[in-house]
């Protein structure tokens, strides 16, 4: 979809079409997701972790497309293997940046290199860095489907110890929790839902779908249940009120999405200091 940066009289009719359809409900499975992890990436400060398999899924797309599998298939696996080297590589706090910042740099220089050996390079690249909403399909569908049940599954089994180890490592490491499983659990449950946010906002744009919703919740909460549901119900308003934004002036769906998530956070962030200084 090419920007006309002009009103669409007929946009109802372009926002309730099957390719906007597909691409709202996927959209909205990926906020759903993103929205269950968000809080923990929040309170466990793996900011840097998201957007490092965010830029990981870059090679794999091109990777992929080369040797000629679906780019899906290859971002979940650069996602997966990231996920595992700074899980297995950053265990302790004062090493998870060294692993995650390596792991960035690694794949930001494969990802030029494999770029410059794709012969169909600028559809895929822009594709990859900025997502592609209007074009899923029905097999991605499914796809997400499956991976928002894993991600709620595994967030309703152990969110509680998760919070644990979160907030008191020293307590819960004493009381006999697993923080180490537990850590690169959710480090693999985050690349899923980056693998899944990739194609809808792209690499350079996950960040403000995973992450930018729960910053938005925890400025008006400070409990993490709360400020699960919150985010979510932020995601999912992105999506939406994006792509209607995207269906009445002809943009890029990516853009209004996270142009709203960000005007959200920064009203809210304001709205909150302001509130705290009366």
């Amino acid at each position: 979809m090419t920007a006309a940066l002009g009103f669409q009289s007929d946009w109802w009719a372009v926002l309730t079409s099957d390719l906007m359809l597909r691409g709202l409900l996927g959209g909205v499975l990926v906020a759903i997701a993103a929205g269950l992890v968000g809080p923990f990436v929040h309170l466990r400060n793996e900011g840097f972790a998201t957007h490092t398999m965010a830029h990981v899924g870059f090679p794999g797309a091109i990777g992929a497309a080369l040797v000629g599998w679906p780019t899906s298939i290859g971002v979940a696996l650069a996602c997966g293997l990231s996920g595992l080297a700074i899980g297995g590589l950053g265990r302790r706090p004062e090493e998870r940046d060294i692993a995650t910042g390596t792991v960035l740099a690694a794949a930001t220089a494969l990802g030029v290199l494999l770029s410059s050996f794709a012969a169909h390079g600028t559809v895929l690249v822009t594709a990859t860095l900025f997502g592609n909403l209007t074009s899923i399909s029905t097999d991605q569908l499914v796809g997400f489907a499956a991976g928002t049940v894993i991600v709620g599954v595994v967030i309703a089994f152990v969110g509680r110890p998760l919070l644990f180890s979160t907030v008191s490592p020293d307590v819960a490491a004493a009381r006999g929790v697993p923080t180490s499983a537990l850590s690169m659990g959710f480090v693999m449950t985050l690349a899923l839902v980056v693998t899944m946010a990739i194609q809808v906002v792209g690499t350079l744009l996950l960040f403000a779908l995973v992450v930018t919703p729960s910053a938005t919740a925890f400025a008006w909460t400070g409990r993490a249940a709360p400020a699960r549901c919150a985010s979510i119900a932020i995601g999912v308003a992105g999506v939406l009120g994006g792509l209607a934004v995207s269906a009445m002036f002809d943009l890029p769906p990516s853009v209004p999405i996270v142009g709203l998530l960000v005007v959200g956070w920064c009203a809210s962030t304001l709205a909150t200091r302001t509130k705290g200084r009366s």
